[in-house]
């Protein structure tokens, strides 16, 4: 994928009089992609005068109140921590307001109100896990791979009223290998996104950093990056097999894409190929009861070579169909 800019196009030239370890900072994160970024900032020297993460949450079957990655992290480098329940709460504003930030950084949290976002004076950056505009939303990593993509990549930008839209800052092309899948893709965008974030905020401190609106990229046809939920993890077997394997890989290892083996649900984790013709209706399942089990597609067969059966551990297919008496 190549970004191209269309001339003539409008440039804004951010520059500040503080450094980059002047530059107070708020940070609002709740995952493990999200403690990368921040990790990256305290360890090049940046003053994070605040750290803004989820409330803690039930979990596990004894529903013992579970802190966020970040919030782990911030409370093991005794940074400043706020958990509002509410973004428009008043005293979460106060406290806000009270940190005095110059820049706000965001990566992997939840939707902001515009009087937080536009709350600090050089405004709010995000880390977003594609190429902007490409895959704009909550799933970027899982549907860049699904659709086949060789390369992806993370784009730092300005918040702005609508999701994902606003001027870009800095962007970095990540290769997606044929082994890759989403697990492998979100460590190696985390990293990627992490050097990025430290350059952003380096670039701004010295107003090297030239913001490109995204209505001037050149990116091709634009795909979006939606929320998944369970229904859009279906195998459609009448697809082709490097549609479904690209599927599989997207989805794993979570959520996982899924499909019926006899009368049970099962989540298919990695798979191979072959391309011909195999005389059954898409499909149509089948095994030797030994080595393989495999599905008949548009044009050709999907192997299913680790899986997990509704009642079951995850396994490879050749344990699995030791057990198997379908």
């Amino acid at each position: 994928m190549r970004l191209v800019l269309n001339p003539p196009y409008r440039l804004t030239l951010c520059s500040f009089m503080k450094s980059f370890e002047q530059l107070r900072i708020v940070f609002f994160g709740t995952p493990d992609f999200a403690v990368a970024a921040l990790k990256a900032l305290v360890d090049a020297g940046a003053q994070v005068v605040g750290v803004v993460t989820a409330p803690d949450k039930p979990a596990g079957r004894g529903k013992q109140l579970q802190a966020s990655a970040v919030k782990e992290y911030a409370v093991a480098q005794g940074l400043y921590l706020m958990q509002p329940e509410k973004m428009k709460a008043p005293e979460f504003l106060e406290q806000l307001r009270a940190c005095a930030a110059d820049l706000q950084v965001v990566v992997a949290f939840r939707m902001m109100p515009e009087v937080v976002w536009n709350m600090p004076p050089m405004g709010t950056l995000n880390v977003h896990g594609s190429l902007l505009p490409q895959y704009r939303g909550a799933a970027p990593i899982n549907r860049a791979i699904m659709n086949g993509e060789t390369v992806t990549g993370v784009t730092t930008f300005k918040l702005k009223h609508e999701i994902d839209t606003g001027d870009i800052l800095l962007t970095k092309q990540v290769a997606i290998q044929p082994e890759d899948n989403a697990g492998t893709m979100h460590d190696k965008l985390m990293a990627a996104g992490a050097e990025l974030l430290v350059a952003t905020v380096k670039g701004l401190a010295a107003g090297t950093i030239q913001e490109i609106p995204q209505d001037k990229v050149d990116a091709g046809q634009l795909k979006n990056a939606p929320k998944i939920f369970k229904e859009d993890t279906l195998i459609h077997w009448d697809r082709t097999v490097a549609g479904i394997h690209n599927f599989v890989r997207g989805l794993s290892p979570y959520p996982a894409a899924h499909t019926m083996l006899t009368d049970k649900s099962m989540k298919v984790f990695v798979t191979h190929t072959e391309q011909c013709t195999t005389g059954k209706a898409t499909g149509t399942w089948e095994t030797d009861h030994a080595t393989y089990l495999r599905y008949a597609a548009a044009d050709g067969w999907v192997y299913i070579d680790e899986l997990q059966q509704e009642g079951k551990k995850r396994m490879d297919v050749v344990s699995f169909l030791r057990g198997f008496r379908g």
